[in-house]
């Protein structure tokens, strides 16, 4: 090889150059690599959007637009995205060239950022560092089941707590679950509904219940004074109260875990993720009582009994520690609190303009804005043709035009359910929240008096899901 002949090799890596040589193929590559039906779903609702940059709760397409995001990566971009706090961050920690995984040492990090999240949760004692919050609830339920010496978790009918294999058996949706059996041995009791825990309790072979103290699916918060007599109830059969904050803690709810909203409640173990990423670097954590840590690491032969490859290392826990100090330094959770109270009250304020409009719910920047039958002949046959061929058609009818025409993201709240959920990015402003309002008056108006096109996407919806029957 001659030095006027450079080859591939020589040349280096350019990312740069990769993507804008090969990033208009995106959905092709999706299409022929990972999930096929990605690229198909998002073709269907036209959502196959070319997004180029973003900042905070927006992002940009190639030609300059702005969207605004109300989706937060399924509420992993608590700060947004790009929080330049955590980019340098991230950019300090790679020039730092530690000396990270070693597997034999004890690095600053882990210990730093452990110490940080335990100060919002003064009750509990020792932090497991794993990838994401699926491996946060399977750290949580092995821990249970060892502390506790019994084999059964409860679980809340349409939780959602993960999708490997022990958090899927604790998933209260069937759809998740079919196929996969068996699962592990747990049992679904109603969220709310105390005298069917006490019986399940009496058995004596519960572990204990894991619980999302709003539910994500939904968004249906736990009725009030539930947890506290959930964790009075377990403890008194020797089980324990674990509450799967992966979603809703990080200050999401107006609090920083949002089973603080319900004074006396203190879990034995709590899930976290998502948002302690900063949205760079998959991070989950499972904070627990000092016992339960004891007893699973029991001894010296015992050290490794449970661990993760990637667990603690340092560019998630200086992303992990940047996130906290953002949180504190620029108030997140008072701002979630502000404008999740701005945003709930203005679009409660429709329901009775709205007859499609059923009920808007939540806590800080988790709301939940359910669709209803209407009363008027008209739209009611048009809400029966949607709900003959699938529930959940006319969510997406709202979430559709939210993009197409005001360009702003969101998601229905699951499967065969006619329920939009909002949870932005927590720094979202006034400006953003008057916008959503604004647009989303606007698709209603559109839903209620003519909105000819609106329905004609109903039509295809129905025309598809028929046709996937």
């Amino acid at each position: 090889m001659t030095t006027a002949e450079p080859s591939a090799q020589s040349e280096g890596f350019d990312l740069a150059r990769l993507l804008a040589a090969r990033g208009a193929e995106r959905y092709e590559l999706h299409a022929r690599h990972l999930n096929h039906q990605l690229p198909r779903m998002l073709h269907t609702i036209g959502f196959d959007k070319i997004y180029e940059r973003a900042e905070g709760a927006h992002f940009w397409d190639a030609d300059g637009n702005d969207y605004l995001d109300m989706l937060a990566g399924f509420g992993v971009m608590g700060l947004g995205r790009h929080h330049p706090v955590v980019r340098k961050a991230l950019h300090d920690v790679l020039d730092a060239s530690l000396a990270d995984l070693t597997r034999f040492d004890c690095q600053p990090l882990p210990g730093l950022l452990a110490e940080q999240l335990l100060t919002h949760s003064p009750h509990l004692d020792r932090v497991f560092f794993g990838n994401s919050g699926t491996e946060a609830v399977e750290t949580a339920l092995k821990f249970a089941r060892y502390a506790t010496g019994k084999p059964r978790v409860l679980y809340c009918a349409h939780a959602f707590h993960g999708l490997t294999t022990g958090s899927l058996s604790v998933n209260g949706e069937s759809g998740f679950r079919d196929g996969f059996a068996p699962l592990l041995p747990d049992t679904a009791v109603p969220l709310g509904d105390l005298d069917t825990l006490a019986k399940e309790l009496k058995k004596g072979d519960v572990a204990g219940l894991i619980v999302e103290p709003i539910q994500g699916k939904g968004v249906h918060e736990a009725p009030p004074g539930y947890l506290l007599a959930a964790q009075e109830l377990l403890h008194r059969h020797k089980a324990l109260l674990i509450a799967d904050e992966v979603q809703t803690g990080l200050g999401r709810t107006g609090d920083f875990y949002a089973y603080q909203h319900e004074d006396g409640v203190e879990p034995d173990l709590v899930c976290v993720a998502k948002a302690l990423s900063g949205g760079y670097v998959p991070v989950g954590a499972t904070l627990g009582k000092d016992w339960i840590f004891k007893k699973v690491y029991s001894s010296m032969d015992r050290v490794l009994v449970h661990s993760a490859s990637f667990g603690s290392n340092a560019q998630a826990m200086a992303a992990g520690l940047a996130v906290l100090s953002v949180m504190e330094n620029e108030e997140i959770v008072a701002n979630a609190r502000a404008m999740g109270e701005r945003l709930r009250s203005r679009l409660a304020a429709l329901v009775d303009k709205y007859e499609l409009l059923s009920e808007v719910r939540g806590r800080g920047l988790m709301i939940g804005i359910e669709f209803g039958r209407p009363r008027s002949l008209k739209l009611r046959s048009r809400w029966t043709m949607l709900q003959a061929a699938r529930k959940g058609l006319f969510a997406q009818m709202v979430v559709v035009p939210l993009l197409q025409r005001h360009r702003i993201l969101t998601q229905v709240s699951g499967d065969h359910l006619e329920v939009i959920k909002l949870i932005p990015p927590l720094v979202i402003d006034e400006r953003d929240v008057d916008r959503f309002v604004d647009a989303f008056t606007e698709v209603m108006d559109d839903a209620h008096h003519g909105g000819g096109l609106m329905w004609d996407f109903g039509k295809t919806l129905v025309k598809q899901a028929v046709a996937n029957r």
